[in-house]
């Protein structure tokens, strides 16, 4: 149904590993956590997008690839507001998703609501399970002796 790939996440954990990862920097798998599950007819995945505004999310789908990017800028600073702790990602996040045939790509709705990015994708009508009619043919045949 759904393949999943985030190629430069093995990379990074090596890396975080090898050169121990800096205090403020983010060590989560990825800054974009996802869940992904079918939901009768339908197959969901909703994408944890907190404080990055609806207008920041771009969706593109191109040959059964849907790409999800999302923008998280810093916060407006004033001159009396001075920065202590900064450990929430920022920046220009992106996931992709590889969907299978038997996904109706073309029918792809999504909802943005609390900070979670939610998309939903039909089944095929041509992968849905259907019964199979069975006709039997009563047929005679002359025997010739």
């Amino acid at each position: 149904m759904l393949m999943r790939t985030d190629p430069f996440r093995d990379l990074d954990r090596i890396a975080s590993q090898l050169l121990g990862s800096a205090a403020g920097t983010w060590s989560h798998p990825s800054p974009m956590p996802m869940d992904a599950y079918r939901d009768g007819d339908q197959f969901v995945a909703r994408f944890d997008l907190p404080g990055v505004s609806p207008e920041a999310i771009d969706l593109d789908i191109e040959r059964n690839v849907l790409t999800v990017k999302a923008e998280r800028r810093p916060v407006e600073t004033g001159e009396h507001i001075e920065m202590q702790v900064s450990e929430r990602p920022l920046g220009v996040f992106s996931r992709q998703l590889f969907l299978g045939e038997t996904l109706d790509a073309e029918q792809i709705s999504a909802d943005y609501s609390d900070g979670v990015l939610t998309l939903r994708i039909p089944i095929a009508p041509n992968a849905k399970p259907r019964k199979i009619a069975i006709t039997a043919r009563d047929e005679q045949r002359e025997l010739t002796g």
